[in-house]
């Protein structure tokens, strides 16, 4: 491998303890270098919850030491010979998936988020040559040129971030399973994902985005997100009841093993649907099959998105003018970002930036 004149460095989780404010900076050691590979000078990149469930190991055991982050933007300063789609100085992203098997019906189908020979997440994962994959929460990152993403002109690096992972976990489903004209959407939680699933829903001209949380302390954002109707639960016993057969498509993006699964499908039409996009450490919570017997309505779930879900929803996000909520945070201060992304502070993206030509966390 050719040297750089960069290094890889970046926030480490040395323990599940990391999440509690405790990353460490250090120097990493990126994936062998492929013909085939891109490095990325990072500028931004977003902090989603699965930052956290993989810091602490809620998913399993975490590979230690870990750098987190998977909506991970910046400027290519290195291609592969083998790379056709990217060239030095283009701005380009990486989320959550960064390799495939590259040989699977659903590789081959331009689905590689469900490959199930070989998914390889951006960080916390193995890639085929030996060399394990480390996050955006740092100052470069390598990652094979199929999984990035040249970022349009008209969105904003900072806004592009928390839409590489964040973002296109609500698009594509909601894509797939076909919101649009003449359905009414239903969005589960607003937060980091919800706010995203509302604004897709209304760029996908969906006739009514129905927003359901247990208060309504952001119903006035819901609004001006796109929302047309608001269900807080825990502010109307009835709300199950009133709301009864009205949805055609629900994307819940909560994670918690005690919400209310039973009530929430009391909420589908017949043939309606429910997705679900959060992911519980403690698993789904259990239900009675009578809405799947009577009404015939559908139970799925939906993984991130392929790189082409990622250029389709730029594409619509810079055709319909959708911009996420977001809070830029210095990439210096990322061990308080995570301590406040856990108490819900963010309204509704933290997107840490690194400062130009300054070593974040030094």
């Amino acid at each position: 491998m050719a040297s750089t004149d960069y290094k890889f460095e970046g926030w480490l989780g040395q323990s599940p303890d990391s999440v509690n404010g405790k990353m460490v900076w250090g120097e990493f050691e990126p994936k062998p270098w492929e013909e085939t590979d891109v490095d990325i000078k990072v500028s931004h990149c977003g902090i989603c919850g699965s930052d956290l469930h993989t810091l602490r190991s809620g998913w399993g055991p975490t590979m230690y030491p870990c750098c987190v982050g998977h909506e991970i933007v910046g400027t290519v300063v290195r291609v592969g010979s083998r790379v056709t789609h990217l060239k030095v100085g283009d701005r380009a992203g990486v989320g959550a998936q960064s390799d495939s098997c590259r040989d699977c019906d659903a590789c081959n189908n331009g689905r590689e988020n469900y490959c199930q020979n070989r998914h390889v997440g951006t960080y916390n994962g193995k890639y085929a040559n030996g060399g394990k994959s480390y996050g955006g929460y740092s100052t470069y990152n390598r990652a094979p040129a199929n999984f990035v993403v040249k970022i349009p002109s008209g969105i904003s690096s900072a806004d592009a971030a928390p839409m590489l992972c964040g973002g296109v976990t609500t698009y594509a489903p909601l894509k797939h399973h076909g919101a649009g004209p003449g359905k009414t959407v239903g969005i589960i939680g607003l937060g980091g994902l919800g706010h995203f699933g509302v604004m897709w829903a209304k760029a996908l001209g969906a006739d009514k985005v129905v927003v359901i949380s247990r208060s309504s302390a952001k119903k006035e954002d819901a609004f001006k997100m796109g929302a047309t109707d608001f269900i807080a639960t825990a502010e109307d016993p009835d709300w199950a009841k009133k709301a009864d057969s009205t949805i055609d498509l629900i994307v819940c993006t909560v994670s918690d093993t005690n919400m209310p699964v039973q009530d929430y499908l009391r909420l589908l039409k017949f043939d309606g649907t429910f997705v679900q996009v959060g992911l519980p450490d403690d698993g789904f919570p259990t239900f009675q099959q009578m809405p799947l017997i009577f009404k015939r309505v559908k139970i799925t779930g939906s993984l991130i998105g392929s790189p082409n879900d990622i250029r389709e929803m730029f594409d619509l996000a810079v055709e319909k003018g959708v911009k996420p909520w977001i809070k830029e945070v210095p990439m210096k201060d990322a061990n308080q970002a995570l301590l406040d992304f856990e108490k819900g502070v963010p309204r509704y993206r933290f997107v840490l930036a690194n400062e130009p030509e300054v070593k974040a966390g030094l």
